[in-house]
């Protein structure tokens, strides 16, 4: 029940107000000392201008009530403890829309893919529960030249990169009525590792072709092929090739992805991807050090990726559909398999959202890696509604480890729309 960012019409703001309080039971575990126990508060305001333009302000702010570590004050340090927390209080940022020249969003990223995501695919910016950025990215169009740039965190020196598409037919025989067919695409991702914690700096490279081999009102057919490698760095190279379909009709918007990749020293495609921003510590496995460094065999991988959204009346603004599924899987030939999965429904009229999700790395291998998440929210009222989410954390700490921990809260919410 997260607002959209775009009204349905046109010239008009609309704004919604909204406070959430919870009762907020962290657990970091370790003996770090026990449960720790907070009321969180999570004030928001949403300004709504229409397709090109969205303001959505708020964080949550939790304030102790007991448990933890002694004399450590009343609101979670941890939460506000770096310049770059403080991005937090930025949820969402739009200015533009996909059809402007210019475009560009700001705030939390949520798996996120840098265009053809051989490089960035599925990122979340804070897996991390103690780094809270905000991040952004900038899209632009210049004749036959598509290019998108972003940062994970605007405040602090992290991950940055850009992927610049050049549409071939534009090029050679002018606009087309149907843009994008062929393109041939360059991107470029280094993570300067000195902002959420010091972690060691890495920088890939990929270039990726893509053909549109069928197009139909509502579907298309793609194929594509690519090529990467660590600059720097000899015999860190992967090649990729697969084939991708997408289908958009006004109650359905699915797109499908199956590739298959090859690895060679050290270098994989993805390797930003849901869980970069706890591997920059401590890679899934046992080897015991960060992913850039961790040993990673030479070999293949199918990877398959689903991203359905489903809605029985019309499809509308980030949440307004009744399903939507999130999956991607990839399994190596050596013995790995890494899942990340996503469900949403609506039941109830709208009354009721269900959220669930799951990531899992390294798994068929000593120490695979698991963190589970779910919410439930139900709106009673006009303006009242409860919320309820639980799942499972991993803490960086300053030795390189993941320390394991859990939260759950549950509490009520009353916003107004106008």
């Amino acid at each position: 029940m997260e607002p959209p960012l775009s009204a349905s019409s046109a010239g008009r703001l609309h704004y919604l107000a909204r406070l959430e309080s919870t009762g907020f039971a962290l657990l970091p575990g370790g003996g770090t000392g026990g449960v720790e126990r907070y009321v969180q508060l999570t004030p928001m305001l949403v300004l709504d201008g229409g397709k090109e333009l969205g303001v959505n302000l708020g964080a949550p702010v939790r304030l102790r009530l007991g448990g933890g570590v002694p004399g450590v004050g009343w609101v979670r340090r941890e939460d506000w403890d770096s310049l770059s927390d403080w991005g937090q209080l930025v949820r969402a940022l739009k200015l533009g829309s996909d059809a402007s020249p210019v475009g560009l969003w700001a705030g939390a990223l949520d798996s996120y893919s840098l265009l053809s995501g051989h490089l960035v695919r599925r990122y979340s910016n804070r897996t991390n529960p103690d780094y809270h950025p905000a991040g952004a990215f900038l899209t632009g169009t210049l004749g036959p030249l598509y290019a998108e740039a972003f940062s994970s965190d605007v405040l602090g020196a992290r991950l940055m990169g850009a992927e610049v598409a050049l549409d071939l037919a534009h090029l050679f025989t002018g606009p087309q009525e149907q843009p994008g067919r062929y393109t041939l695409a360059l991107s470029a991702v280094h993570d300067w590792g000195r902002a959420g914690g010091h972690s060691p700096q890495v920088t890939l490279a990929h270039l990726d072709g893509t053909a549109v081999l069928v197009v139909r009102p509502g579907y298309e057919l793609h194929v594509l092929a690519g090529w990467g490698g660590r600059p720097g760095v000899g015999g860190a190279w992967g090649a990729v090739a697969g084939v991708g379909a997408d289908a958009v009709t006004p109650t359905l918007d699915a797109r499908l992805r199956l590739e298959g990749r090859g690895q060679h020293g050290g270098f994989r495609q993805g390797l930003f991807g849901p869980d970069y921003e706890l591997a920059r510590f401590r890679a899934a496995g046992p080897s015991g050090l960060p992913v850039v460094e961790a040993p990673f065999p030479d070999g293949f991988s199918v990877y398959g990726e689903a991203v359905v959204g489903w809605d029985a009346v019309r499809l509308g603004g980030l949440r307004q559909r009744h399903l939507h599924l999130s999956l991607a899987v990839e399994a190596f030939t050596w013995g790995r398999v890494d899942v990340d999965w996503r469900l949403a429904v609506q039941l109830a009229e709208r009354r009721v959202e269900v959220a669930v999700s799951a990531l899992a790395a390294g798994v068929g291998r000593p120490e695979a890696r698991y963190l589970y998440s779910g919410e439930v929210r139900w709106r009673f009222g006009g303006w009242l509604y409860a919320v309820g989410q639980g799942g499972t954390l991993l803490f960086p700490t300053p030795d390189g480890t993941l320390r394991p921990g859990a939260f759950a809260s549950l509490g009520l919410g009353v916003d107004h729309a106008r």
